[in-house]
């Protein structure tokens, strides 16, 4: 009998723990995003033009923070936090041309994503992809037919600074 106590009292701590494990890995989905980025991508005449980026957490480590500006004077922020009860993330984006976007978070497979209300016929997502640890691909994605296509708009490649 103090067996069986014993083995159901292991088993109740370990989903607990497992359970706590599962969390916080949703909760730190975007953490590769973390630190000092070189970004380039190609322009309408195929030049090369270079930018940066910096993400950082705030706010007693729960908010992810981006600085992103370009070498024309593009500049733009973002908040990006994971809410526990709702189990999803958020992310509010703002830029010194007056753009203002709300995103919610998805985590699919190996990509990460964060896209306008999907139950609109206009979204626009950005996905993160082919995640290393020095590099991943960002593109800014458009649907004019609810999420049943997608069409690139801008593809951006981060190179982790030394």
């Amino acid at each position: 009998m103090r067996t069986r106590q014993l083995f159901s009292l292991l088993l109740i701590l370990y989903t607990f723990q497992v359970s706590a494990q599962a969390g916080d890995t949703k909760a730190k989905a975007f953490d590769f995003w973390l630190g000092e980025w070189t970004v380039y991508w190609y322009d309408q005449d195929s030049n090369k033009v270079f930018g940066k980026n910096r993400v950082e957490k705030t706010l007693d480590g729960k908010v992810l923070q981006e600085h992103f500006s370009t070498p024309n004077g593009f500049k733009g922020t973002s908040l990006s936090v994971y809410n526990p009860k709702q189990k999803s993330w958020h992310q509010a984006w703002a830029d010194n041309q007056g753009g203002y976007y709300n995103f919610i978070g998805i985590v699919d497979n190996e990509e990460r994503i964060f896209s306008t209300d999907t139950s609109k016929q206009q979204i626009q997502r950005m996905r993160f992809y082919e995640r290393k640890v020095n590099s991943f691909i960002w593109d800014w994605e458009r649907s004019s037919d609810g999420g049943q296509s997608y069409q690139l708009a801008w593809r951006i490649y981060y190179q982790r600074k030394n």
